[in-house]
């Protein structure tokens, strides 16, 4: 079976340690699972995900659910109610937000039980709401596990690829829309960014929201290379990436605050008084996530955008 997720090849292996990045801390995101704590060196949930501890990985470690063990999985939906999403449930789910959107049904396929076919007539727009639009209008994945809503590279079913004209994923759907709706490379990519800036996602184990962001950057090298015939430039990538990790964030969702609190010090001085509190008594400092704001240009948290 071919290898779903690769850290060693590109695209993931130019951009691998800006993928880490925690723009809420600063810091990279942590693992916040114990599925690797017999590794030697232990990894434990508090562990930060670096290249360095990725290099100690082969190729089968980093693997999305569907091509993990049955007890694997097991043990991580007992730990963590980790669930996976059928591609179908998925897009079933996508046709009736983009129903709800459009007025109308069957815009990009047509169910079919457990399967779908994809429509093949170029995507119409009414006069009130125009492609720009779509492509411009928000949507949330929340605990977004590998992004299964957002983009659909693989089923999450039989682990098999899905090309590109049959993807559901909500960027995929966007995707397809600026495909059929621009002329050249720079109106492309000027869109393109702006339909990464438009989704987003946060989801509490590390490894998962890894192995998300590598399917959004992954997806954007192959909807490239599909249209335009060449790989991404570095700068592109970059670019890319930088809206990802600002994307696709690390987070609890029922606090909206980093998972088990600020990052700690990796040489920390004990002072007096943690001599007296005891040093693992210290309450943990409690960090909001943060999130972008690409139309004001600005970082926001997450806990403000909910009470707006």
């Amino acid at each position: 079976m071919e290898k779903l997720i690769n850290i060693y090849e590109y695209p993931v292996s130019n951009v691998l340690k800006y993928l880490l990045q925690d723009k809420t801390t600063g810091k990279n995101i942590i693992f916040a699972t114990n599925a690797y704590k017999d590794r030697i060196p232990p990894i434990t949930e508090l562990t930060p995900i670096t290249v360095e501890v990725l290099s100690g990985f082969n190729e089968d470690v980093l693997q999305p659910r569907v091509a993990k063990s049955f007890e694997q999985q097991a043990e991580r939906t007992r730990k963590k109610a980790e669930v996976f999403t059928p591609s179908w449930i998925c897009n079933k789910m996508n046709n009736h937000c983009d129903t709800e959107w459009f007025g109308r049904e069957n815009i990009f396929n047509i169910e079919n039980d457990k399967s779908w076919e994809p429509t093949m007539e170029k995507i119409v727009f009414e006069k009130e709401k125009g492609w720009q639009e779509y492509v411009d209008s928000k949507r949330l994945e929340i605990t977004c596990g590998e992004a299964p809503y957002l983009v659909s590279r693989y089923d999450t079913t039989t682990a098999e690829i899905i090309p590109i004209e049959r993807r559901i994923g909500i960027l995929d759907r966007k995707l397809r829309v600026i495909n059929e709706n621009t002329d050249t490379e720079k109106e492309w990519l000027k869109w393109v960014y702006r339909a990464y800036q438009s989704i987003y996602g946060y989801e509490f184990q590390g490894d998962n929201l890894l192995i998300a962001r590598i399917n959004l950057i992954v997806t954007f090298t192959e909807y490239l290379e599909d249209r335009w015939r060449r790989k991404a430039t570095d700068n592109e990538l970059r670019k890319v990436v930088d809206i990802i990790v600002w994307n696709l964030w690390q987070m609890d969702g029922i606090t909206g605050t980093v998972p088990f609190g600020k990052p700690k010090e990796e040489y920390h001085q004990i002072t007096f008084f943690d001599y007296m509190q005891g040093i693992n008594d210290i309450d943990e400092e409690v960090v909001d996530c943060k999130i972008f704001d690409w139309k004001s240009n600005e970082s926001l948290t997450y806990r403000s955008l909910k009470e707006k």
